[in-house]
């Protein structure tokens, strides 16, 4: 008994060390969520036409201390550029807005972005350089959105073919001139987004051969059977990853284009990913836990579950006198559908807390169960045995 206890004790300090989490809604899903610069405040969405900030208390814990309200319907997702202090929000409501912080009040101003599109908004990023950002919508289109200075607002150019569906997700290279786009026609495809309006000078690599206008179609890479709900570049923008809503996990590398690597995972399907370092990175969705997958020349490989499941004391410690008379009583076993997760419902969004010489030490996943948790590389590497990162 005395060396189960001792046991227990431990695993319930790996528990804590891996990973913190906090319930900001209770019974209300969060959609998506993006830190600022120094995680002192996290923007979030939920299922309403509000988007809330919430600032790091004395413990640690974030509180609500900013609503913003502008939208007329549900708010799909959000992002905060971290350098310049802005924060982009869009919604059902076909609309985007630019936020921007009034020092002389401390209140955020929304700034109008002109989508043109007649289809909800349902996903919004920064680009790396945070002078332009791009916005996925269910009227088959990509705005790629700038601000117009004379106007005092945010103007878009589309990119429309060959999209046939709903956007779903959308990434940025590195360089800044190029969009990795996921639809729910089972495509994910890589665009040219350099604008002259900005006067880009881009550069060619692999995935652009030679310079391209914007909206080009450079690569276009088909799934087995199913919507593409998270793409991601490496951090060097070498590799692509993407998830699809068949389980499947697909990597390709911009120097073999013609070569994906697909695993298809006996879990339910991932709704986002998120790089930790160039050899390897995280998917999270339905299974409402972050999963780690290693990537090698040659392969991808599943890695390690990295939730770590709680402990039942009463199974252990509970004789079998004990047990019949609880099964007498109250009619209960300890069979039943609770979860042994961190999250208890789907995960829909991840993030990179902190990095250090070009790896994640510390991300972030936020799900329809109304959960932020932050979860801590080094110590998930300690805490599982063989895990390599």
């Amino acid at each position: 008994k005395q060396w189960y206890q001792r046991r227990v004790a431990i695993t319930a300090g790996i528990k804590m060390s891996t990973n913190t989490p906090q319930q900001l809604f209770v019974n209300e899903p969060i959609s998506s969520h993006a830190f600022n610069k120094d995680l002192s405040q996290v923007v979030v969405s939920n299922a309403s036409a509000e988007t809330h900030i919430f600032k790091k208390g004395a413990g640690g814990k974030y509180v609500l201390d900013t609503t913003l309200k502008e939208h007329l319907e549900r708010v799909t997702s959000v992002d905060w550029a971290p350098n310049s202090n802005r924060i982009v929000t869009c919604a059902g409501d076909r609309n985007a807005y630019v936020w921007n912080l009034q020092q002389d009040t401390g209140e955020w101003q929304p700034c109008l972005v002109l989508l043109r599109i007649n289809r909800a908004a349902t996903y919004v990023r920064w680009s790396p350089n945070e002078d332009r950002f791009a916005v996925g919508s269910g009227a088959r289109l990509l705005s790629v959105c700038y601000f117009d200075p004379e106007n005092n607002w945010w103007v878009s150019k589309h990119i429309k073919k060959p999209i046939r569906s709903t956007i779903l997700c959308v990434d940025w290279h590195p360089t800044n001139y190029l969009l990795a786009v996921g639809s729910c026609d089972f495509k994910c495809r890589v665009f040219s987004s350099a604008l002259k309006e900005l006067s880009d000078k881009p550069q060619t690599s692999p995935w652009m051969p030679k310079l391209s206008k914007f909206g080009t179609l450079l690569v276009e890479f088909s799934t087995n059977n199913g919507w593409v709900h998270g793409v991601k570049f490496s951090p060097s923008g070498a590799q692509l990853a993407w998830v699809s809503h068949d389980s499947s996990v697909n990597v390709v590398s911009m120097d073999n284009q013609t070569k994906v690597f697909t695993v298809l995972t006996a879990s339910l399907p991932y709704c986002c990913l998120l790089w930790l370092s160039e050899d390897s990175f995280v998917a999270a969705g339905h299974d409402n836990c972050p999963d780690l997958f290693n990537v090698s020349r040659d392969d991808v490989k599943y890695g390690a579950r990295l939730d770590i499941k709680k402990e039942k004391l009463s199974e252990h410690n509970m004789s079998a006198m004990a047990r019949f008379q609880k099964l007498d009583e109250h009619g209960l076993t300890e069979t039943g559908t609770k979860l042994h997760t961190t999250h208890v419902n789907c995960i829909t969004d991840i993030r990179a807390a902190a990095t250090s010489n070009g790896k994640v030490t510390r991300f972030s996943t936020s799900g329809k169960d109304g959960k932020l948790v932050i979860w801590e590389v080094n110590a998930l590497c300690s805490a599982i045995q063989g895990l390599s990162i």
